[in-house]
């Protein structure tokens, strides 16, 4: 019998998969797998729980937001032994899910997950940490770590744009240096700058650029430069929603390996979660590193 360990973050989103748990354990059972029942008690608790314990399971499937994912992914990625990864997204935007076209509905992505569709996916590894979908600093990067899970659960992705609306009063700029795999290397003060592996980010479908491929050991860099004044600033957020970047205030490349240096620590997001204050960062793809089921 196939065994099953399913992680739940009660917390997520709007809690509505305490509401189905039973509906989703039952589909597993009926498709024979023995299955664990294991409820997150607080932040880091999903990845410990992988990393200590994936090495006795055929399957981790989580239910949260983008944070659990990236806590289940990045457990996966330190145990001794990798599985499968199932995702049942729960979470207010679910960036993630979205780049890989799952269901939004629970049940009919718990279904999808049984057909076991094998995906090998990208991972992002960031200095000795790893992320998902998106490494970030810079602009509205700490809105989904500061924004009330209260307020995430009655209004959903609206909170995080009201929540964002209040950082465009106060824009600050890091200069750095940035070396693109070893060969390209920039210079400046940046308001904002994303390592992406993802359709969207925050909820805006295609930010990332076209023809985004989770899978081809490349990641969609980003830089914005910072602005000399409002005009400019409306002009670099209209090009982030539209996607029509200007090379004036845009850096944009594809790139395996990113390092970034700067004077002073500062601090990043990586899939929505703080990510720690750092001085030098080295970023590198870790190429169809884990098997998702999609």
């Amino acid at each position: 019998m196939t065994r099953l360990l399913l992680i739940i973050n009660p917390k997520s989103g709007k809690g509505t998969i305490r509401s189905r748990l039973l509906d989703v354990t039952d589909i597993f059972i009926k498709e024979g797998y023995d299955v664990t029942i294991y409820i997150s008690q607080q932040r880091g608790d999903a990845r410990h729980k992988v990393e200590k314990t994936a090495r006795y399971y055929d399957l981790v499937v989580c239910s949260g937001g983008d944070g659990t994912l990236d806590e289940v992914i990045s457990g996966m990625m330190e145990s001794e032994r990798k599985c499968p990864i199932g995702y049942i997204p729960s979470g207010s935007t679910n960036d993630f899910a979205n780049s890989l076209k799952i269901p939004k509905n629970i049940v009919t992505a718990a279904k999808r997950i049984t057909e076991f569709n094998e995906f090998l996916c990208d991972i992002g590894c960031f200095n000795n940490d790893y992320f998902v979908y998106v490494a970030a600093f810079g602009l509205f990067t700490d809105v989904s770590y500061e924004t009330n899970q209260d307020m995430k659960n009655l209004l959903g992705h609206m909170a995080y744009l009201l929540e964002g609306a209040k950082k465009l009063t106060n824009i600050k700029s890091y200069h750095l240096t940035a070396k693109i795999d070893d060969e390209t290397e920039i210079s400046g003060e940046f308001i904002y700058g994303m390592i992406t592996n993802s359709t969207s980010v925050g909820g805006f479908k295609n930010i990332t650029g076209k023809n985004v491929r989770l899978d081809d050991g490349l990641f969609e860099v980003t830089l914005v430069r910072m602005p000399k004044n409002i005009v400019e600033l409306q002009a670099i957020m209209s090009a982030l929603v539209t996607q029509t970047p200007d090379d004036k205030y845009f850096f944009q490349t594809r790139a395996r390996k990113i390092e970034l240096v700067s004077e002073e620590p500062f601090p990043w997001a990586l899939d929505g979660e703080y990510g720690g204050e750092h001085t030098e960062v080295s970023i590198r793809n870790a190429e169809k590193a884990l098997t998702l089921l999609i």
